[in-house]
């Protein structure tokens, strides 16, 4: 009888299942048969227990510290996340086991880990979300070279611990190659595609438009790379500027910038404007994205995002949204025509585009089946899990039953 082969999935930035990528790698593994686990952070408002079984996936949860802004409460969160990820894979080992450990980034710093767990036979696979050195950039410009240099050095490490790299596209992949010195037969492209198991649109809800004809849609994180004051910039010009009254903007996420998003919607006097869930279920996700008219993706460039496939995106094609977005490389891949691209960081130029879309529906209708298509034909999990699959056939080749 074949052996049943054990994943344990690390990730930091996110609780589980809020962070989808890691959701749907999870899901896909197990239900190739694998047994699976996670660790993961617990969530600020939800997501708090410390166990708990979902859809036969065991996850465990550590509180983080409360981090600021300033580099050395990411260093205080992330000696938490170190210490707590590694006590709970022990629990993990004695409880259910695990023959290899999956590690998300960002950080680049569960390689340590990795290689704690190397000497016992198990395998180490580097899932490479984000570009580590670059986010460091984006978010603390004025910081020293030599820290930089240190995490280009964590970044290599988490290169050579691994077994298998995964990366989220050819960019990465070209890093992977030239900057981590990885054989391309240890590199494997698995796309954030939307999984269209969970994003099905819902029956319309009217009423969550607040009695606006228009709604603007944000899904993801709030980070300060993620650019999310420049679509409030833009509804201020919407609004203020240009006496639209007819818009509002609902953002769906939670992340460490939040807060100073919060008092910016109120110094620009766009309370009742805009909408903050948190994290919300994907169902009520989903309700929102089905009455939206425009989905936003405002990732500025800034040294990383150029290189970034961003789920978000993907996600307003999936439910046949039109998308307004700065003109960055790997955007463009990902949306086509499905998307009108600002000039990158310009504030009016990116509310000229909303703008456009919200004055005719049939460039919306039209824009929203071409992504909706192309997510269909091309971009969908179902397509991109093929490259996971191929991985762990790679990591475990012959004595496992694949389903």
């Amino acid at each position: 009888m074949a052996k049943i082969r054990k994943i344990l999935m690390l990730v930091e930035n996110l609780p589980v299942p809020a962070d989808f990528r890691v959701w749907t790698e999870a899901a896909t593994l197990r239900d190739q048969g694998f047994q699976v686990s996670v660790i993961c952070p617990k969530g600020s408002t939800q997501y708090r227990e410390s166990y708990v079984c979902i859809d036969n996936i065991s996850i465990y949860r550590y509180k983080l510290p409360t981090t600021g802004h300033k580099f050395a409460a990411y260093i205080a969160e992330y000696g938490v996340a170190l210490l707590m990820t590694f006590w709970l894979s022990l629990k993990v080992l004695f409880h259910q086991g695990f023959d290899v450990i999956h590690a998300a980034n960002p950080p680049d710093i569960f390689f340590i880990i990795g290689l704690f767990y190397r000497v016992f036979g198990k395998k180490f696979v580097f899932d490479q979300h984000d570009l580590t050195p670059e986010m460091f950039q984006a978010k603390f410009q004025n910081r020293s070279k030599p820290l930089r240099k240190l995490l280009f050095l964590l970044e290599r490490c988490s290169y050579r611990t691994s077994h298998i790299v995964i990366v989220t596209n050819q960019s990465f992949q070209q890093i992977a190659t030239e900057r981590g010195c990885c054989p391309a037969n240890k590199i494997f492209v698995v796309r954030n595609g939307p999984d269209f198991k969970r994003l099905r649109l819902a029956t319309p809800k009217p009423e969550l438009k607040k009695e606006r004809r228009y709604l603007l849609a944000y899904v993801g994180v709030m980070g300060k790379q993620d650019g999310v004051e420049y679509a409030l910039f833009a509804l201020h010009d919407l609004v203020h500027k240009r006496g639209r009254n007819d818009v509002s903007l609902i953002l769906m996420g939670d992340g460490d910038h939040a807060s100073v998003l919060h008092t910016l919607v109120h110094e620009l006097l766009l309370d009742e404007y805009v909408n903050f869930t948190g994290w919300i279920e994907s169902n009520d996700i989903i309700s929102y994205l089905t009455v939206a008219d425009v989905g936003l993706s405002p990732d500025p460039r800034n040294g990383l995002n150029e290189f970034c496939t961003m789920i978000k995106t993907m996600e307003y094609m999936a439910t046949g949204k039109p998308v307004v977005a700065f003109d960055l490389a790997e955007t463009r891949f990902s949306a086509g025509d499905a998307a009108l691209y600002a000039m990158p960081n310009v504030v009016q130029d990116f509310a000229d585009k909303i703008e456009i879309l919200l004055d005719d529906e049939g460039l919306r209708l039209k824009m929203g089946a071409i992504g909706r298509n192309r997510i269909d034909e091309e971009l969908s999990w179902e397509h991109n899990k093929k490259n996971l699959i191929l991985a762990y056939k790679v990591l475990f080749p012959g004595n496992f039953v694949w389903q």
